[in-house]
């Protein structure tokens, strides 16, 4: 209920600054219709202010204390509040989200915290899509850099210290999409300068969802134009998502152009469509096209390269997730640029041609609707199914969802919207028009989600243009109802009525679907069968959608003259407008039904009701046969069969529901009486529960009748049952029924149904219940039947004490029986309220039922009690009979107070053990829960009602903690278990029956939403049926009631009950066990420190010498989430829970190892290096202060109580302190258990964990810990191993930077900064390139700078650079921070012991079993080696490569990757060595260059190539030079003997290239030319290492880079190519090629030689390039050189001698069109494929050619001018008549798809030449010279007039039928014509199946005989 969804809507603020006039009595207003909901009365706004006083006071005081974790506590309890609906004012409402936004960005706070206040912040501004924000952009004003600042360490985190499994990057980035309005739209330009620079190819898919998520909707003119530029120069998926995401919100943002909130200059600018200019429109329907994934041609994959293109992407920007949903941003971007700003079409309604010219409806976003739908438009039927259908439907229906919600919009008074904007009827005509095909296609689709989306958006459809859907879905549903044989049909059928039953009942919506409800019920009822479940479901469904609008009440025989005046809705909704009625649009027949007037309409359906009594008593006879079949009772719960027919029943019982409460008076005698007929005559065993919970139906809807027809005969039957013995077995445990029982359960069930509604009718039979309820009391001793006693006295408890609503019928109660209502029942039907005009009937329990329930506590409750304490006096005695008493009359009790649970309002309780620590924390801070009225029934402690009901339940308590007590002691063990079950389920009851539960509430909550939703039409909608508004009411009171359930105080008693419950828990009994937990957990959710409480018990029991299961006990109960999280975030037992796990060595059980092996795995998530940090928080938040000071301003300044706040400033010292010294305790003793030698290894193991998961960057460890760490390091065990290397990296990461940070904030921020960095200012560009990004430098001019990584210049530079000073001979740069020398120093001596690095290096060099193919360089051992190298530079530096010498050496490859590895990380953390040092490193390792390279296998290469790219990735070549100059010089040479050590020198050189990245400009022209010179290499995987290579340089030489932020805004604004993805650096070169590839190919050698051919090996060198290029990121820069390609690439397509050209090559001409191309190209491509199909002389390129251009057509169909087509419409003509018949059927394929996507104003001509040429040409003798061209003519002519009548698969055109005899008189030809003529017919009859009851009536007699000649080819008479 957090969206505001039934608020009243503001009015549009006329001035945006300021508040909008009149919200806050808005709120009111809104909030009064909940209230007046109610039954009670409730606190008035004025008093729920003060509350949120009080709230807002506590987290005032909590943040100025920096106390995070209680602070969050009160987070909650604002959520408490809001979920109230009280109303506050903006400005409060603003500055609280400015509060918990300056939260979001204090440093090192704990992820979940920061995860609860963002979630605080959204819920504020309550953000979600299609509720009313609660803030406009003029009320919030927040600063976006301290977000961004914050944001960076998270988006680019530093190495050493990642955490893989940390999400803070998606929270901040969700934090600045709720906050983006609120960013001032001025800082655009400076977010745009910020942004970037940062953004770099590599950057990409980082950096565009920063933009997406920081930049304000408003004045986007200013960042438009570079988003389009930016797109349309990448390949990528994320991109595209992030993209037309934005693209949708802005179109709906700026709908209103300078109206909308943003005034005149903030908005967009309207263009050609919506706010988008042609081309940018162009573009993004052609993104949505690329979007539908339906597969073109004849590759089913995916349809483009952009998902391959981000695998590709670094992994640190993949983190970056965002659930975007594609669809429903491109239906917003269609639907809200609709709107008349084109020429209208003539659609050539008057029999004249359809014109090309205009749009559809005059719209041009809708004539671009119009051909995506055309295009993909036989993907949606069902025989068409694939991954797409789920994508195409979910598109169709937000686009419904879209636009009825704009249309809707447009229709309120204050709509914003300019008229001349607005959408108009037509375009609403037409646009449902365009979907209504798809949708009814794709209803009958295969899985249950695509057929939803059909539905939802038959739905839409129905309610915005009945007459064009209606008659369409009710010809479906009657023949989809009748036949019985495919019941996916019927399904399908039934759940699409359901979805629009209101049309359908609604004489308002839809004039004449009244009279087809009875028709449609009674073809309903076969569906109720036991055999098919679903169809039983559907069928429920049904019945109860349609009858849940309507009374069933006979109305024909009295036919009352109807008053027109009076109740018949205004005439014009109807009436078809008489203009359009004439001539409806070509395509569309009037519906088949005939229209009738309203009059008729009306009669018809009120005669049609004379059917309801049949129907209703076939429908309670159906469902009582299916009770008869129903399989026998049974299983644990009781249950009936399986889930499938759980649900059955449920279904079954919900439309019974609805049924019963709509029948008119003598309708439901009549039921009554049938089934008080059936039940006094039958008792069957199997439908017990099923037949109960029918007469709960009838009780609900009439409990008076109910009760006085059934009661006395239930009685009189069960007394009768238990004189002669029923249910005298005494059992305690569940069991199969005793037949001779049945009678007595049937009749219990019956009675449990007559009640639960009832009220005050309970009193007339109140002796008769109090004497039977003592009866059953006393005298059913088995389970079943004292556990069905307890269900009746719990419901009649329920009935007489508590609050619900009456009556939920669909009138108010006053209508309902209102002759006015009866006489025009039928149109009354669908009748819809608003909240202020229902009446919701309350149950209020009066005087004399609170008597009643006191007396039943007194007769029933009292005495059982009395027996059960009697037999505690004794247990040891029991025998089963006193078992059984003990459990039955407990279980009375029990089922009395289960009843009860809002009787009694619980007031203050007297605390005894609060649990707080006095010296840390305040009391008055701890939550207390939100006190509101909620319809308690006795509420006054000084009422005596009041008195004796608490004295009651406190004797319930207290009996019930004595027995646990007794029956602990007693050992009797076995035998007791159902008694403690027993008694844990009364303590249950006791503590938890109370207000509501968690589970109910969520339930209530779910099924009004589902049940709102199912009846709008959009989502602002106020008026709804008036069940939602009951519901809404029973929410709303169970909302309140919730508050009272949650933060609860504990007194004595409930601290005894828990302290029962914990012992339970560690039961040796794992039943008892289990069932106490789950009750444990539950209370530690509503009892207020109920979890430190019952914390210290658990850790008792994993002491020493405990019973294994009471250790496994305490172990499940520390595993939950809840009690883990609580315990590991609190100050005193965060050490106390690891070290317990820690001890619980001595228990030998491996259950119990295993155990704590779990729960020591789980708690490692809630170490992380912010949780102490959190706790102990002692830096400045100047932020959060001054947030603070602007809240306080709206409050009075009493709103913080001063006492407390000092007392919390106090203490918040005292806290620190103590976490402090707790964390140095933990760490000391886990250090202490993992030391000792007795720990066993998996001990070792978890401490180690531990302990890594503790360290703290703010603090130094002990030293002792270090070097335990180290030690570890080289531990024989793997697992304990990794961790340690972990933690030794971390310890030094932790050194560096707390020596390099110089305030708290920069070490928080990962913004320490070494002593060497140095700012290199960019002032000139080249200079800076000239000096730093040379490949190499001559020898004493490196200068002393060092730049290691380049992270901009791509667009524009950044103004300084991060270098470092190079570090001369001497001294080392570093000196680490004195804290840290102890560690350093005890590292150093683990380190110098025994030789650590040849044990290292074994260990290392040890065979993996993993990867057994090629070994890999390990990472985390080169960052392990990398981090000792940093922090101990030179120290051990000769002794680690004497070791390292002879491993490289080895001949082993395992021990060769440990040397590698070794050498690697050393290396590596050289870069700050001093450069004596280095010198020594470099020279050593550049004396064994050579020798690795002959080492290098194929086995090998691979970690020897990882450690080359390891050494040069982020390094300045100068730190590197003798690596560079060694691999520069090595030969690359492509046409030697060994294809494996040519390939080794390229991909090392590709190494190099990737590296270097821009520094390898310079080199770049002569390798391109090396390469290409080359490119005629004979060995493939060469030819692919030169593919590769000249696509990374290409890459590289890509930087469009400008000077300054603003020229690159402006070039692209005005600039066509601004980021110069059409210049083509090596076109010449390339162009060169292709015109020497004609020479070659006529030199290719024969067949078996061919591959050695100079063209196939150039060939295929550069497909190769293009294929790689085509599916990587930089996709679009590859097109100027296909354009000079592609004439060669179609002709190598058509190679059959060399099978891997042509493969590759067809491959790459399918890929041309899974990348965008630039539009300018579109045009040349085309006319490529078009001149190679015109000019070519062999066929086999016309067949490979087509099918490629046609894909390439549908990509860019919407990009092409009408020119193109017509000469695209000249080739395929010309093909039809081509020699080869591939190539005819390829083309008549092909003109099927052009003539139907664009080409329908040409079909009457083409029709008229193809009938002409076959009138003309006569088929002469076989053996006449010009048999063979007479016959390719008439094959001609016959595949144009197929292909267009395939080309409306879905409908029969006009011009159709005539065409059917042509073809007839040729069905008998010879072949390929039959052949062609008989495809061509059943394809047509595969196609019109289903709505070939409509279709048939276009043909005549003689037509439809020709169109099954044509089927079968000759007629048998003929």
């Amino acid at each position: 209920m957090e969206d505001d969804d039934v608020s009243v809507p503001d009015s549009p603020s006329s001035e945006s600054g300021t508040y909008s006039p009149g919200s806050l009595e808005k709120q009111r207003a809104s909030l009064q219709s909940y209230l007046n909901a109610l039954p009670y009365e409730c606190e008035s706004p004025e008093q729920m202010h003060a509350r949120l006083e009080y709230i807002v006071g506590r987290i005032c005081i909590c943040a100025e204390t920096k106390n995070w974790l209680v602070l969050t506590t009160w987070d909650g309890m604002l959520q408490c509040w809001l979920l109230m609906r009280y109303p506050m004012s903006k400005p409060i409402r603003a500055k609280l989200t400015r509060l918990y936004y300056e939260l979001c960005l204090v440093p090192g706070i704990e992820p979940r915290v920061m995860r609860s206040w963002a979630d605080m912040l959204s819920r504020l501004i309550c953000n979600k899509p299609d509720s009313r924000r609660k803030l406009d952009a003029g009320d919030l004003q927040l600063p976006w850099q301290p977000l961004w600042r914050v944001l960076q360490k998270e988006l680019w985190p530093k190495k050493r210290m990642h955490d893989s499994s940390r999400n803070v990057v998606n929270i901040l980035l969700f934090v600045a999409e709720q906050c983006r309005r609120y960013f001032p739209a001025s800082e655009i330009p400076e977010m745009l300068s910020t942004f970037l620079p940062k953004l770099t190819k590599d950057s990409v898919l980082t950096m565009v969802p920063v933009l997406t998520s920081f930049l304000p909707p408003s004045h986007s003119h200013l960042y438009m134009p570079v988003v389009f530029k930016l797109w349309e120069a990448f390949n990528s998926s994320v991109i595209d998502d992030r993209f037309i995401e934005l693209c949708g919100e802005l179109s709906e943002e700026h709908i209103a152009g300078q109206f909308s909130e943003y005034g005149p200059e903030g908005t967009a600018e309207w263009k050609t469509v919506g706010i988008w200019s042609e081309a940018e429109w162009t573009f993004l329907i052609g993104k949505a096209l690329g979007s539908m994934n339906v597969p073109v041609g004849a590759t089913r994959g995916a349809s483009t390269t952009a998902g391959h293109a981000d695998t590709m992407a670094d992994k640190q920007s993949l983190r970056i997730k965002k659930l975007i949903n594609r669809s429903s941003a491109l239906a917003k971007l269609i639907v809200y640029s609709l709107s008349l700003d084109g020429p209208v079409r003539d659609t050539g309604g008057n029999g004249g041609t359809p014109s090309s010219e205009g749009f559809v409806a005059g719209s041009r976003a809708l004539d671009s609707l119009d051909k995506l739908i055309t295009s993909v438009e036989s993907f949606f039927h069902p025989s068409n199914y694939g991954i797409w259908s789920l994508n195409l439907t979910h598109f169709v229906q937000r686009l419904m969802a879209e636009f009825s919600k704009r249309w809707k919009e447009e229709q309120q008074p204050f709509c914003k919207t300019p008229v001349t904007r607005r959408l108009t009827p037509d375009i609403r005509r037409n646009f449902i028009i365009i979907l209504r095909t798809p949708v009814l296609l794709s209803m009958f689709s295969k899985d249950p989600f695509t057929i939803s989306y059909s539905q939802a958006a038959i739905r839409a459809m129905a309610l915005l243009e009945p007459t064009l859907v209606m008659p369409e879905i009710l010809e479906r549903a009657y023949s989809g109802l009748e036949v019985v044989n495919e019941t996916h049909r019927t399904t399908a059928v039934m759940t699409m009525l359901s979805a629009v039953a209101l049309p359908l009942v609604s004489e308002k919506i839809y004039l004449g679907g009244q009279k087809h409800i009875v028709p449609l019920l009674e073809l309903c009822i076969p569906g109720i069968d036991l055999n098919d479940p679903v169809k039983t479901i559907c069928a429920t469904m049904f019945i109860t959608s349609v009858v849940q609008h309507l009374k069933i009440a006979d109305v024909s025989m009295h036919q009352v003259g109807v008053d027109l005046s009076s109740d018949a809705p205004a005439e014009d909704i109807m009436d078809v407008d008489p203009a359009t009625a004439e001539h409806l649009p070509s395509g569309v027949d009037a519906p088949g039904m005939p229209t009738l007037s309203r009059e008729e309409e009306r009669a018809l359906a009120r005669e049609s009701t004379a059917a309801w009594a049949d129907w209703v008593t076939s429908l309670f006879r159906r469902v009582l046969a299916l009770f008869e079949n129903l399989p026998e009772e049974g299983g644990k719960k009781g249950t009936t069969g399986g889930k499938m027919e759980e649900a059955v029943l449920k279904a079954i019982k919900g439309a019974l529901d609805t049924v019963c409460l709509h029948l008119s008076d003598s309708l439901f005698d009549l039921v009554l009486k049938l089934v008080f007929e059936y039940a006094s005559t039958n008792a069957k065993s199997n439908a017990v529960r099923a037949f109960g919970q029918l007469v709960s139906c009838l009780a609900r809807a009439r409990p008076e009748k109910t009760i006085d027809r059934f009661l006395p005969f239930c009685i009189a039957q069960i007394q009768e049952e238990l004189k002669h013995g029923a249910s005298s077995i005494r059992t305690t445990s569940t069991h199969e029924a005793v037949p001779s029982d049945t009678t007595l359960h049937w009749n219990m069930s019956i009675l449990r149904g007559c009640f639960g509604y009832g009220g005050a009718t309970i009193l007339k039979y109140k002796d008769q219940l109090l004497g039977l309820m003592s009866l059953l009391v006393e005298k059913t001793k088995s389970e079943r039947g004292y556990t069905g006693t307890g269900r009746l006295i719990n419901r009649i408890l329920h009935t007489a004490a508590t609050i619900y609503t009456l009556n939920s019928r669909y009138v108010n109660p006053d209508e309902w029986d209102s002759p006015e209502f009866n006489r025009n029942l039928t149109t009354q039907w669908g009748k819809m309220y608003d909240a202020d005009d229902v009446e919701v009937v309350w149950h209020v329990p009066n005087h004399d039922e609170i008597g009643f329930v006191l007396e039943i506590l007194e007769k029933i409750a009292a005495p059982a009690l009395d027996k059960v304490e009697a037999l505690l006096q004794n247990v040891g005695k029991w025998d089963s009979v006193a078992r059984n008493d003990f459990c039955r009359y407990l279980h009375a009790a029990r089922s009395v107070w289960g009843g009860l649970p809002t009787f009694l309002l619980q007031g203050a309780k007297e605390v005894v053990n609060p649990c707080m620590n006095m010296d840390i924390e305040v009391p008055e801070l701890l939550v207390t829960a939100l006190d509101v009225k909620a319809g308690f029934v006795l509420t006054d402690p000084n009422d005596p009602r009041y008195q004796r009901a608490m004295a009651h339940r406190a004797r319930f308590g207290q009996i019930v903690h004595r027995a646990a007590n007794v029956l602990r002691q007693e050992s009797e063990g076995e035998d007791h278990i159902d008694a403690v079950i027993g008694v844990s389920r009364a303590i249950d009851v006791y503590l938890l029956e109370y207000a509501i539960t968690r589970s109910n509430f969520e339930s209530l909550t779910k099924a009004y939403r589902q049940a709102r939703d199912s009846n709008r039409v959009w989502p602002k909608q106020k008026e709804n049926s008036r069940v939602v508004f009951l519901k809404r009411a029973q929410v709303y009171n169970a909302g309140r009631l919730y508050m009272h359930a949650l933060y609860r105080r504990r007194d004595a008693l409930d601290d005894q009950l828990l302290v029962d419950l914990i012992e339970m828990s560690l039961s040796q009994y794992t039943r008892v066990r289990r069932h106490a937990q789950a009750i444990l957990h539950n209370a530690c959710g509503y009892f207020v420190r109920s979890t430190r409480f019952m914390l210290p018990y658990l850790f008792r029991a994993l002491e020493k010498k405990n019973d294994p299961d009471h250790m496994k006990g305490a172990l499940y109960v520390l595993w939950n989430k809840g009690t883990a999280a609580y315990a590991l975030a609190d100050i005193n037992f965060h050490g106390q829970y690891l070290v317990s796990l820690l001890s619980c060595q001595h228990e030998e059980k491996p259950s119990v190892q295993k155990l704590v092996g779990n729960v020591a795995q789980d708690a490692l998530v809630y170490l992380n290096e912010e949780s102490c940090h959190t706790d102990a928080f002692t830096e400045p938040i100047t932020g959060v202060l001054y947030a603070l000071n602007e809240l306080k301003q709206e409050f009075p300044p009493s709103i913080v109580d001063q006492r407390i706040l000092q007392e919390a400033i106090i203490k918040s010292s005292a806290r620190v302190t103590l976490k402090r010294q707790r964390y140095a305790e933990t760490v000391n003793a886990v250090l202490e258990m993992a030391e000792r030698p007795a720990t066993h290894w998996r001990y070792v193991q978890f401490a180690i964990r531990f302990l890594y998961g503790l360290l703290r960057r703010d603090s130094a460890p002990p030293p002792a810990l270090a070097a335990f760490f180290l030690k570890q390091s080289i531990s024989p065990h793997t697992t304990i191993r990794v961790t340690a290397q972990k933690a030794v990296v971390k310890v030094c990461a932790h050194v560096k930077i707390r020596t390099f940070s110089k305030t708290s904030d920069q070490l928080w921020l990962d913004e320490w900064e070494n002593p060497l960095k140095a700012d290199i200012p960019v002032t000139d560009p080249a200079d800076f390139l000239r000096r730093h990004a040379q490949p190499g430098y001559p020898v004493g001019q490196e200068g002393d700078l060092r730049v290691d990584k380049v992270e901009t210049g791509f667009l524009v530079w950044t103004s300084t650079v991060k270098g470092y000073r190079a570090v001369p001979a001497g001294p080392s740069p570093f000196a680490w921070e004195a804290a840290s020398r102890p560690i350093l120093q005890a590292m150093s001596e683990v380190m110098s012991q025994n030789n650590f690095f040849t044990v290292l290096a074994l260990l290392w060099g040890q065979e993996s079993m993993k990867n057994s193919t090629t070994p890999e360089l390990r990472a985390e051992n080169v960052t392990f080696m990398k981090s000792l190298a940093k922090m101990f530079e030179h120290e051990n530096l000769q002794a680690i490569l004497d070791t390292i010498d002879p491993l490289l050496a080895d001949g082993d490859r395992y021990k060769q990757r440990s040397g590698a590895e070794l050498l690697a990380g050393l290396s590596r953390g050289s870069k700050h060595w001093p450069k004596q040092y280095t010198d020594q490193l470099w020279s050593w390792v550049a004396a064994r260059f050579d020798r690795i390279y002959a080492q290098m296998k194929p086995d090998t290469v691979s970690f020897w190539e990882n450690l080359l790219s390891e050494q040069l990735v982020d390094r300045d070549p100068r730190r590197t030079a003798p690596l560079v100059k060694w691999i520069l010089s090595l030969p690359l040479e492509f046409h030697g003997d060994s294809a494996f050590a040519m390939s080794k020198s390229l991909s090392i050189f590709n190494i190099l290239v990737d590296c270097l990245d821009l520094r390898f400009l310079p080199l770049a022209d002569h390798y391109i030319n090396l390469f290409l010179d080359n490119a005629n290499t004979g060995y493939a995987e060469i030819r692919s290492q030169i593919a590769q290579n000249i696509y990374a340089i290409l890459s590289i030489q890509w930087r469009p880079t400008y000077p300054t932020p603003q020229d690159f805004i402006a070039a692209c604004i005005t600039a066509h190519d601004p980021l110069r993805i059409r210049e083509a650096r090596y076109i010449a070169r390339i162009s060169q090629i292709v015109s020497q590839l004609p020479a070659w190919r006529e030199e290719r050698l024969p067949p078996p030689r061919v591959s050695q051919s100079q063209y196939d090996k150039v060939g295929l060198t550069i497909l190769q390039w293009v294929w790689d290029f085509a599916h990587g990121p930089q996709a679009p820069l590859i097109f100027p050189y296909i354009i000079v390609l592609l004439p060669e690439i179609i002709r190598m397509s058509e190679l059959n001698d060399s099978s891997e050209l042509q493969t590759y090559s067809s491959a790459v001409l399918y890929v041309l069109s899974a990348v965008t191309p630039p539009p300018e190209f579109i045009e040349v491509i085309a006319d490529n494929f078009i001149n190679a199909i015109k000019s070519s002389t062999s066929w086999r390129i016309r067949v490979n050619a087509l099918p490629t251009l046609i894909v390439f057509f549908y990509r860019n169909l919407l990009s092409l001018s009408s020119e193109l087509v017509s000469r695209l419409m000249s080739v395929l003509l010309e093909c039809l008549s081509d020699e080869n018949i591939e190539v005819r059927e390829m083309a008549s394929k092909m003109l099927s798809g052009v003539v139907r996507c664009s080409q329908r104003q040409s079909i009457i001509p083409l029709k008229d030449r193809f009938v002409n040429t076959l009138r003309r040409t006569r088929l002469p003798k076989r053996g006449d010279p010009s048999y063979q061209d007479s016959l390719r003519a008439l094959h001609s002519a016959i595949l144009g007039i197929c292909a267009l009548i395939e080309s409306f698969p879905y409908s029969v055109e006009p011009w159709m039928p005539p065409l059917t005899e042509v073809l007839a008189n040729h069905a008998t030809d010879p072949l390929p014509i039959s052949k062609t003529i008989r495809k061509c017919a059943s394809e047509f009859k595969k196609t019109h199946q289903d709505t070939w009851h409509k279709d048939q009536l276009a043909f005549n007699e003689d037509q439809l005989q020709s169109l099954s000649t044509m089927l079968v080819g000759t007629s048998y008479y003929a």
